[in-house]
């Protein structure tokens, strides 16, 4: 379960099968771990629809609960007064 809250961690919100995919984890065993991590309030789940070349996938999407991810180097906007 480590190894997935680290890629996630890392990566940002994902989808259950990136996450099998990118951590060489069977995809049953990842929705499990997924879900104890869930139930213990460690990442947030959300149901998905994407549309990628016009076909439509479903899933899970997951990212690590109250983490907020360092700013990119660079310019950034600066607020109009």
């Amino acid at each position: 379960m480590q190894k997935i809250h680290k890629y996630l961690k890392d990566r940002g919100e994902q989808l259950d099968s990136e996450i099998a995919a990118a951590t060489r984890i069977p995809l049953e065993d990842v929705r499990l771990y997924l879900s104890e991590l869930s139930k213990r309030g460690d990442i947030i789940e959300c149901h998905s629809t994407r549309f990628i070349k016009g076909r439509k996938i479903e899933g899970m999407l997951y990212r690590v609960a109250g983490f907020i991810p360092t700013a990119s180097p660079g310019r950034k906007p600066k607020a109009r007064a």
